[in-house]
């Protein structure tokens, strides 16, 4: 499963991609059963905008969402954290 996170927006206004590969890694399932949390979990349904909050695309496989901050569960914030933090 490729995993791709973008996150724009932020006082900056910079935008930052990572991707990440669980086929050849010894945590892959974990990594996949994660993704499958994430982008299938409910968030709020009235989300107010948040000035120089993030924005987030997640893509795994053929799925993909778009989430904002502050309106993260825990495991939508864990695998964006993760994810952009193989792009560091």
């Amino acid at each position: 499963m490729l995993i791709t996170v973008t996150r724009t927006g932020g006082f900056a206004g910079g935008e930052t991609t990572a991707s990440l590969e669980t086929e050849c890694r010894a945590d892959g399932l974990e990594w996949e059963r994660l993704a499958e949390r994430a982008l299938t979990a409910e968030g709020p349904t009235e989300r107010e905008p948040v000035p120089d909050g993030f924005r987030y695309v997640v893509r795994a496989d053929s799925k993909l969402v778009e989430l904002q901050d502050p309106y993260l569960t825990e495991d939508q914030r864990q695998l964006i954290d993760a994810v952009l933090a193989t792009a560091a």
